[in-house]
């Protein structure tokens, strides 16, 4: 039996298949990586939470919205900059097809 097609699901669901299918093709990945925050001299280690870290470079952070705003974009420029990391990809669930849903995020190009 063939599954049906997984529309309107929240974030956590899709969460998951993508964690499977990272493991299917044999791609490296930390799943809710902490990302610590510096406050004068105490490192908080949980202030953030990376959805995907993708081969130790790429963040990728899932929405399941109507529509991405650039609070999310501004989320995820954030956690580049905390991370002193450059690229990272906002995807969108929630959209007609999955290409207009991926955002791409670049820090400091």
């Amino acid at each position: 039996m063939r599954p049906s097609r997984c529309i309107g699901l929240l974030a956590p669901a899709y969460h998951y298949c993508l964690a499977r299918e990272f493991i299917f093709r044999g791609i490296r990945f930390e799943t809710e990586a902490p990302l610590a925050v510096r406050y004068r001299e105490e490192v908080v280690d949980c202030a953030y939470r990376i959805d995907f870290l993708v081969e130790g470079r790429l963040l990728v952070e899932l929405k399941s919205v109507e529509r991405l705003s650039s609070l999310h974009k501004a989320q995820l420029l954030t956690y580049l900059r905390l991370s002193n990391r450059k690229l990272g990809l906002l995807v969108n669930f929630n959209s007609v097809t999955l290409k207009d849903g991926i955002v791409r995020v670049v820090n400091g190009l």
